[in-house]
């Protein structure tokens, strides 16, 4: 008599990345500070974290709040920035993309990786909801999660052959009047070559990550995050034919400050570091030798992202693929 054997169907699940148990054993925490949403955020990520059996190491920026609010728990470390990136393995960050971007460029160059709580505003760098913490997290430790590398810019300013100051930036670098509302004057060149010389409001040097932020505000295309491009977005420019430029990511720029600048041109990287220049300095600006390790939930979809966050609309179809 001849048997009949049925192999029912299971859907695999991912594979966990690694020995999750040990994986992600020390985790920190940043926060945006003055916030009840935040803190309270925290607090529910510490209860996760202590559930999961993690080593808790608190921003001392936002230990003194937690602490006055007897929410840390019985056992866990502080210390600044600089420390969380040596001594943990994943940092949790919870606010908005400001939070993140001041996290991030600390924690890329220590190779942490990094993933956000979105408690702020538009959140297109932290992919977690707030209703969605203890699910999400629970699943990134245990190593079902996705990984993105995202390259930042850096930038040198030289004044007579010396430097006068340095910044990096996930985001952008841009070239800006400071307090003046005045155009500025300024060279582009590209890898020794001359590009063009022009008249603006400022000019945008965007990464991938930063083309969703100001440098779309100012009319620059919007680029996916692993496209290794930089994209170069004058603002408001006195020449109408000046228009937005992308350029490899291994491309060496040069701005050259117009001498005949009355106002105090800056460079700002972020948004959040500040170089005041004059008339005649050289800002180099090229890819940072260190990159942003993004960790996101399974699923994640960054034409999804585009479509919720800027309002694109979707056939009554769509599946969200």
């Amino acid at each position: 008599m001849a048997t009949l054997i049925i192999h029912l169907y299971q859907p695999k699940r991912p594979k966990p990345k690694g020995d999750f148990l040990t994986q992600f054993k020390h985790v920190g925490l940043i926060g945006r500070l003055n916030s009840p949403a935040v803190i309270e955020t925290l607090h529910r990520v510490i209860k996760c974290l202590n559930s999961c059996h993690r080593q808790v190491w608190v921003d001392d920026r936002i230990a003194g709040s937690l602490d006055a609010a007897k929410l840390l728990p019985a056992t866990y470390g502080t210390g600044d920035r600089h420390f969380l990136g040596n001594h943990c393995d994943l940092v949790i960050v919870v606010g908005g993309d400001g939070s993140m971007l001041s996290a991030a460029r600390i924690m890329a160059t220590y190779g942490v990786a990094v993933i956000g709580i979105n408690r702020g505003k538009l959140g297109f760098l932290t992919d977690i909801a707030p209703d969605q913490v203890e699910t999400s997290l629970e699943a990134v430790l245990n190593g079902h999660f996705e990984t993105s590398h995202r390259f930042m810019l850096s930038a040198h300013v030289l004044r007579n052959g010396y430097e006068i100051g340095r910044g990096s930036g996930l985001n952008d670098v841009v070239l800006h009047p400071g307090q003046s509302a005045r155009m500025l004057a300024y060279d582009l060149s590209i890898d020794g070559k001359a590009v063009y010389f022009d008249r603006a409001d400022g000019l945008i040097v965007a990464t991938p990550t930063g083309s969703t932020a100001y440098a779309l505000s100012a009319g620059g295309p919007i680029m996916h995050p692993g496209l290794d491009a930089i994209s170069l977005v004058p603002m408001n420019p006195h020449n109408l034919s000046s228009r937005p430029l992308v350029v490899a990511a291994d491309a060496q720029l040069e701005i050259l400050i117009g001498e005949d600048n009355s106002n105090q041109p800056t460079i700002s990287c972020d948004g959040q570091v500040h170089i005041v220049c004059e008339p005649g300095d050289r800002v180099h600006i090229q890819r940072h030798e260190a990159r942003l390790k993004v960790l996101q939930p399974l699923g994640h979809h960054f034409y999804e992202r585009c479509r919720s966050k800027l309002g694109w609309h979707a056939r009554a179809s769509d599946d969200g693929q």
